[in-house]
């Protein structure tokens, strides 16, 4: 997936590695699906865990372990979705490069099997993950303008 952010990349890192801004973006709003849970260390072996509740459902999570930290450039990581662990997990690369004053983020998902990658396309991901790249996209915009402001 790739898609550019009309802030530093110094920003969109920080709204993708920090639990706070996390929470305000990561969860696909019009589907009714709210972070109640959001930890993340973020260093290399560092773990993290985001918690979602869908209106009317039952809570589940997200988990994995960072094994590549590169500050406002690049982060790699596991992904397992709780609920179908068995399924393995999936390793996730993002590269976020500075393009005066945008970020173009590009995330590649690697899935332990073709069954895997195949349910996360099934679920509804590809339009969860549109809705969440626009609400990412509006908070780095509120936080570039904001830091504008400080200056």
């Amino acid at each position: 997936m790739t898609r550019t952010f009309n802030a530093p990349a110094r920003i969109v890192f920080e709204a993708w590695t920090q639990p706070e801004l996390v929470k305000r973006w990561w969860a696909p709003k019009t589907m009714g699906v709210a972070i109640i849970g959001c930890e993340a260390e973020v260093r290399v072996g560092g773990t993290y865990r985001y918690v979602l509740k869908p209106e009317g459902g039952d809570a589940f999570a997200f988990s994995g372990r960072y094994t590549e930290v590169s500050p406002h450039s690049r982060l790699v990581y596991t992904q397992v979705f709780e609920p179908m662990a068995d399924a393995g997990e999936a390793v996730i690369r993002v590269t976020f490069e500075d393009r005066g004053g945008k970020t173009q983020l590009v995330s590649r998902e690697r899935y332990p099997s073709k069954e895997a990658r195949d349910g996360a396309m099934a679920s509804g991901m590809e339009q969860g993950m549109r809705e969440t790249y626009d609400q990412l996209d509006a908070l780095v915009a509120s936080l570039r303008e904001r830091q504008a402001t400080k200056e």
